[in-house]
């Protein structure tokens, strides 16, 4: 984050890196400039926690929240960092990958380290190659290799610099200040003007305005609106964001259905035309989102799907040539997708971007973009975009199908009546809650399903082990056989999700094995299934939907599930050790 303004750059500061926790939180550090030089204030752990705080009078300075890759969370590791006579100070997200060599050879030179970091060689080579701010940052970009969101200010001048490369930067445009941020959540209270910095813009900022430059030629770049409003960054009365966003689903389904159907799907997908075959490139949450897409756009579109871990697809060579390539990523900004997609449209492919964010990298790799239309999701686990992620797929099926005009008003009748279900489901949260007392005295659990029921236990145990800490793993029921019956026991609780279609029989009879190994089981199921009770501990009963549509309540309950097992465990809900919201790093 960097402010250059009118107002006291601490407080702006302290308050933007806030919102900004979601996206690093082991340590965080904040600069001011002024007529005395850089003034540092730096802590280990939660910038949330801190309460007064003063740096003088100040109107410019940086700031940074730190999720840890070189060297552990440490003040002395925190950025910002500063050369050897403190006349410049520098925050950044990335990874520089040479910076080893470059330490060594500075350490020659005479320069001296002070953290274990890779940033903080940036300071130094400013301070080696010397000149104006600009100059000094531009000569050390070339030296660097890597990834780069970089910002800069020097002691004796009012200016911030910044710099991206396959890192994201933004330039928020308020009236008579400027910010210079990663996020376009840090600086939702102060304007909504924001520009879209892309790789290789170098900019400059001052009390006069800004200049983008990219390859030394003087570029324009359009002032965007953000389209969210800064109470959705908010927790709005609920203990934690996650809970938050669970409960604002049902608006979210409606606003990104309203975005795109009428009486049919509006959605452009002339980029399919003579398709073979759809890839997904996906990672995380993302990647369950695109494993059901397969099974939905087979059933719905009869065309085949292939699904790739994006950070493996880097290793594959494929022809790609009739290929539709679908990429997911919440924050577009997801480093091994944005790979994988660069990989994919080298073979030839047509890309098509499914994400959350305006102008994030992928709108413009990407030859169209679909927006999910969630808003700011602030909690590290994703729930309510990873709805909208399916929202969309079920309107790419749709689209892609040959339906008659009678099965795509039932279609689509069957989607506008989701966001209703889904809130029944979470008016019984009480019932959820009371199962999680229980599950929280587990260590272990399994997640199992059929057809379309397994990336949903996919989800459901991604969202456990995230936010609980407990170990918890998910398998096609079919596998259990294949060697994860051995862990079953007394103490290895087994979450069901149980679909009423063409598995539900054999469903039914690998929770009956699941049982005659002594494990507790909890199923998913429907209101009206009332002879999966007889072989189960718990029901969650959701809504009554299609066999295609259970995902979007399924997932909505177990969300919920491991919510309130994280609550009731203690845990960091909203910032689970170790993860961060966004990985922009390979």
């Amino acid at each position: 984050m960097g402010y250059l303004g009118y107002r006291k750059a601490d407080q702006v500061l302290i308050s933007s890196l806030r919102r900004l926790e979601y996206r690093g939180y082991d340590s965080w550090g904040i600069a001011t400039a002024g007529s005395d030089g850089i003034g540092v204030y730096k802590q280990v752990g939660s910038i949330s926690e801190v309460e007064a705080f003063d740096l003088g009078d100040s109107s410019l300075g940086i700031g940074h929240t730190r999720w840890a890759t070189h060297g552990a969370p440490s003040e002395i590791n925190a950025h910002p960092h500063l050369d050897c006579n403190r006349q410049w100070a520098v925050v950044h997200n990335g990874i520089i990958e040479n910076f080893l060599s470059l330490r060594e050879q500075l350490r020659d030179e005479g320069h001296r380290f002070v953290s274990e970091t890779d940033t903080e060689v940036i300071a130094h080579l400013m301070e080696k190659n010397g000149g104006d701010l600009e100059d000094a940052l531009a000569a050390s970009l070339k030296e660097l290799k890597g990834s780069y969101a970089i910002v800069v200010m020097g002691a004796g001048e009012r200016k911030l610099v910044g710099a991206r490369y396959k890192s994201p930067l933004i330039l928020g445009v308020g009236d008579g200040e400027y910010f210079l941020a990663s996020d376009a959540t840090a600086i939702l209270e102060y304007t909504n003007r924001a520009v879209y910095l892309e790789d290789g813009d170098f900019v400059v900022v001052t009390d006069e305005g800004y200049r983008i430059k990219n390859q030394g030629r003087n570029v324009e770049r359009e002032v965007e609106l953000i389209p969210w409003d800064p109470a959705d960054a908010e927790k709005e009365g609920y203990d934690h964001f996650m809970l938050k966003e669970i409960h604002e689903t049902p608006r979210v389904i409606e606003d990104t259905l309203l975005g795109h159907i009428s009486e049919t799907v509006d959605l452009d997908l002339s980029l399919a035309v003579g398709t073979s075959e759809i890839v997904f490139l996906a990672c995380g949450t993302s990647f369950h989102a695109a494993l059901l897409g397969r099974y939905i756009i087979e059933e719905v579109a009869d065309l085949p799907v292939r699904v790739e871990c994006a950070s493996e697809f880097n290793y594959r060579k494929s022809p790609l040539n009739r290929t539709l390539v679908i990429a997911i990523t919440q924050s577009g900004e997801t480093a091994d997708t944005l790979q994988a997609l660069r990989k994919a449209k080298s073979f030839g492919a047509r890309a098509l971007a499914i994400t959350n964010v305006l102008g994030s990298s992928v709108t413009r790799l990407a030859d169209e973009v679909i927006y999910t239309r969630a808003g700011p999701e602030i909690g590290v686990a994703a729930t309510k975009t990873f709805t909208a992620q399916l929202i969309v797929i079920y309107l790419i099926a749709a689209k892609l199908s040959r339906f008659s005009r009678t099965e795509m008003e039932r279609f689509l009748l069957e989607l506008r009546l989701i966001p209703e279900k889904i809130q029944r489901v979470l008016d019984n949260a009480d019932k959820i809650q009371a199962i999680s007392k229980i599950l929280a005295g587990y260590e272990n659990m399994m997640y199992i399903g059929r057809k379309i029921g397994y990336p949903t236990a996919l989800e459901g145990a991604l969202k456990m082990k995230e936010i609980s800490y407990i170990h918890a793993e998910g398998y096609p029921a079919g596998e259990l056989k294949h060697g994860p019956f051995a862990l079953l026991g007394e103490r290895t609780p087994v979450v069901a999700s149980v679909v009423r279609d063409e598995t539900y029989d054999i469903m039914l009879n690998n929770i009956k094995e699941v049982r005659a190994r002594g494990s507790p089981v909890i199923a998913i199921a429907d209101e009206g299934d009332e002879e999966v009770e007889k072989y189960v501990d718990f029901v969650i009963k959701t809504p009554e939907v299609e066999s295609i549509f259970t995902p979007l309540t399924h997932t909505v309950a177990l969300q919920l599930l491991a919510y309130y097992t994280a609550k009731e465990r203690g845990c960091e809900i909203d910032r689970p050790k170790n993860l961060a919201k966004s990985v922009t790093v390979e």
